[in-house]
């Protein structure tokens, strides 16, 4: 593995994923998820942050994005597993907020 590092602990290796692009290289996945796990991870702390600045209740929230209570929640305590990019895009607007977009070349990362 190139960037990540084992630890040893007892007789089991740790691996530290310090951002999306080890973590994928830990549980090997492609570049491709590693990308959209930071892109939805800074959807929900959006999300996250402006329903606790806006001092609003799930309910409350989640009536103003159109979706259930149960949902809003599950995105709020970090799964979003079953939740598309859409939707959440869609909560953050409701919350006042637009989401911009930014492109860089992939040789960036190297």
């Amino acid at each position: 593995m190139g960037n990540v590092k084992s630890v040893k602990r007892g007789k089991t290796d740790v691996y530290v994923a310090k951002n999306a692009f080890d973590l994928c290289e830990i549980l090997d996945l492609t570049p491709q998820d590693a990308i959209e796990i930071e892109f939805r991870a800074k959807l929900k702390d959006k999300i996250k942050e402006a329903v606790k600045a806006r001092k609003l209740t799930h309910e409350q929230a989640a009536k103003l994005a159109g979706t259930s209570r149960t949902k809003l929640t599950a995105i709020l305590n970090g799964n979003a597993s079953g939740v598309s990019s859409d939707l959440l895009l869609r909560i953050l607007y409701s919350l006042g907020f637009r989401a911009k977009v930014s492109f860089t070349p992939v040789s960036a990362r190297v």
